[in-house]
């Protein structure tokens, strides 16, 4: 279960996170998560029939980063009333951002009152590839297992679960899928979590070179879960617009780096400066009728390794993201 290759020594991410995957299983009531076949399939019910909890989101992220990242609780910049958050740092932030972490693969099955939809992340992209990013990332993975998360409220049906399989190449019973609502404890924490991943994704719409990206790390405060769908998608967006932090180091030019600093904000959109609640409010529930570009972290340092000279750019927020965490819709 490898990549590795002389022309490509990256590693598998199939093979560094099934560890994770089986040691999640195997301590199921520890962390108060649900164990069930569906189709064949392992799915892992952490938040919709089992409370899950924030040790099960913190596991769930670094299973999502395809075991190339971690994530750690502490204490974090921003509003006095949530001293607490998230910290991720990856050595291989690309692979385990855009490789793996990112919300990247559409699946849906059926239509109206009973259809299903949510976004696969995590390391089992890599081995359906149903997206072009994988053609400029020049990676393929090679692996009889794989394992997505998926921010869902429902269990999916075993027609979905079949067809992600046979898109993976692999047997049903070598799938295993996790479920996290944003809601949960879980989902709140695999969601911040992303606060890396996010400035990953902004960088690569901005066209900054990835193969320039050497290391990065970011936090982000912890939002309180609970309440509906839109408390929830509103707090954990929040918590990385207006409380996130990242720290990328790069090669490369100065001027590249700084401007890197002054683009990646997500004080550069037009739509910063009110909670995401509301903006997704006033844009009737269309997320392309927001601004792309407001999806980055509040506050980043961008180090030129060449030079040795960091940039700075944007802010925290901490009024912004206290009246996020005080509000319910």
């Amino acid at each position: 279960m490898t990549t590795e290759t002389p022309s490509d020594p990256r590693p598998s991410l199939a093979a560094l996170s099934a560890p994770l995957v089986e040691r999640l299983v195997a301590d199921a009531p520890v962390l108060r998560i649900g164990i069930e076949r569906v189709g064949g399939a392992c799915v892992v019910d952490a938040g919709i029939g089992h409370p899950g909890g924030l040790e099960a989101g913190r596991r769930i992220a670094e299973l999502c980063m395809g075991g190339l990242g971690r994530v750690a609780f502490g204490p974090v910049p921003g509003p006095p009333s949530w001293p607490f958050g998230v910290t991720v740092h990856s050595a291989q932030p690309v692979l385990a951002c855009l490789g793996s972490q990112y919300a990247g693969w559409s699946l849906s099955h059926g239509s109206g009152k009973g259809a299903f939809f949510a976004l696969g992340s995590g390391p089992g992209r890599a081995l359906a590839r149903q997206e072009t990013l994988f053609d400029e990332l020049a990676y393929r993975d090679m692996a009889d297992a794989a394992a997505f998360v998926m921010e869902a409220t429902a269990v999916p049906p075993a027609e979905l679960v079949a067809h992600i399989a046979a898109t993976c190449g692999i047997a049903t019973d070598r799938l295993t899928l996790v479920l996290t609502p944003t809601q949960s404890l879980a989902g709140t924490t695999q969601v911040v979590a992303r606060v890396l991943e996010v400035a990953l994704h902004k960088l690569h719409v901005l066209g900054f070179p990835l193969d320039r990206v050497v290391d990065g790390i970011g936090m982000a405060p912890l939002p309180p879960p609970g309440g509906g769908f839109l408390t929830a998608m509103g707090r954990t967006n929040d918590a990385i617009l207006y409380g996130g932090t990242v720290h990328l180091h790069v090669t490369g030019a100065d001027g590249e780096a700084e401007d890197l600093a002054r683009r990646l904000p997500s004080s550069a959109s037009r739509d910063h400066g009110r909670p995401f609640a509301e903006i997704f409010a006033a844009a009737k529930g269309d997320f392309y009728a927001i601004d792309s570009m407001l999806f980055s972290p509040a506050r980043v340092t961008v180090t030129a390794l060449d030079s040795g000279r960091s940039f700075h750019g944007g802010t925290l927020a901490p009024d912004l993201v206290e009246r996020s965490f005080r509000d319910v819709r």
